[in-house]
């Protein structure tokens, strides 16, 4: 059978390559942009360090937000008000004494029963998640000032704060330190640089045998040249400063967990299929209310994650933790890629869009500028976004 290719083909795939890579473009201009009016401090070891430890909670939850978005541009608006009341639980526990190991596990329970009691309501009677989340947010606002009573507990577990990316020792201990680099980062730096070149290769070969499509190899490489050399840059400065934080483990762990979810198994396109098209899926022999259980569920597990990283870096719990965490994890979803409609979306474009988004708050940081400009500022970067996905779904379908 032969295929007719018309003379719009070709351009329509350009596009296509061009929308894809967009937000990494952008990411690379912006860098670029406060590189030049920080005087390069945007790109110091401590501040790279700095700009993971800080938005290591953004790139936890955005994971988990961009599930709940895949499902058709549903949202969680609870997320900040579970991270503060799981948190305050957490830190209570140990403060009385209780095992870190069995506080952790009793916040990880904890977050889970909050997703899964909140899942009920949107999967089962269908109650919007806007209307659900909006209540929950301010359920556990409410709940985390009552069970802190207004003050601040200190936590002052050293192991937590160690695994949780919190006080002066809170990187992954080095096996040699050579002239103020640490060795463990540059060999890790290059093992993963070796294991992504493999990985590119093999799924080249495989959807070669396939007889898939396949980009070209003046394209592959670039592409891979350019992320190893992106890979090799921030291992070397994370070398520079005090090596790999442990709150970088989690998000690696996170993201290659959810990657792999997202893009290798069944129930990860499951996700796409009832944000495409919820009646066809429904109609295909799929439970589409176990969707839209498992994703905010779910968020609610990886909300409780982002609550011990949030007190271990804090080294307390407060009444006040965890506010506009769900719209740093909203807007890093959007940027990212996710569609607000939904049935769109990747791990590695979340992983973009939080980059982006955290870029943006420190350089501007840096500069002095004051924090109602920044609010405006990401506000605007989000609408632009959203706009642009508006725009392109219009182009496409016309």
């Amino acid at each position: 059978m032969t295929t007719i290719t018309s003379p719009a083909t070709p351009k329509k795939l350009n596009a296509g390559g061009m929308q894809k890579y967009t937000m990494i473009i952008m990411l690379l201009l912006v860098t670029v942009f406060f590189t030049i009016t920080t005087g390069g401090k945007i790109l110091s070891p401590q501040n790279i360090t700095n700009l993971i430890a800080q938005n290591a909670y953004v790139f936890v939850l955005a994971t988990g937000m961009l599930l709940c978005i895949l499902t058709g541009g549903n949202i969680d608006l609870s997320v900040g008000s579970v991270v503060c009341f799981v948190g305050a639980i957490g830190a209570i526990l140990m403060a009385n004494g209780v095992n870190m190991w069995i506080a952790i596990v009793a916040m990880l329970v904890l977050g889970t029963l909050i997703g899964a009691w909140q899942a009920s309501w949107i999967a089962y009677l269908r109650i919007p998640p806007f209307i659900v989340t909006l209540a929950g947010m301010l359920i556990f606002r409410g709940l985390s000032n009552v069970v802190l009573n207004g003050r601040t507990v200190s936590v002052n577990n050293p192991l937590f704060l160690q695994l949780f990316g919190g006080g002066a020792n809170c990187y992954v201990p080095d096996f040699a330190t050579v002239e103020g680099v640490n060795v463990l980062t540059l060999v890790l730096g290059g093992l993963i640089c070796l294991a992504f070149l493999f990985i590119q290769l093999n799924n080249r070969r495989v959807r070669a045998q396939k007889g898939y499509d396949t980009e070209s190899m003046l394209v592959m490489s670039a592409k891979t040249i350019a992320i190893i050399a992106v890979i090799a840059f921030f291992s070397y400065k994370l070398s520079q400063y005090k090596g790999i934080p442990t709150s970088l483990i989690w998000v690696a762990v996170i993201v290659l967990i959810y990657g792999y979810i997202t893009s290798k198994t069944t129930v990860g396109r499951y996700f796409y299929a009832v944000g495409g098209n919820e009646k066809a899926t429904k109609l295909s022999g799929i439970d589409t209310n176990k969707i839209y259980f498992l994703a905010y569920t779910n968020i609610g597990l990886l909300s409780a994650v982002a609550g011990m990283l949030t007190i271990a870096r804090m080294s307390s719990a407060q009444p006040t933790y965890g506010q506009n965490y769900e719209m740093d994890a909203i807007s890093s979803c959007f940027i990212g890629g996710a569609s607000a409609y939904g049935g769109t979306g990747t791990v590695a474009g979340v992983i973009v869009g939080a980059t982006l988004m955290g870029v943006i708050n420190l350089g501007m940081s840096i500069m002095g500028v004051d924090a109602n400009w920044q609010k405006v500022v990401k506000g605007l970067v989000l609408l632009a976004a959203v706009i642009f996905d508006v725009v392109s779904k219009r182009n496409k379908s016309n």
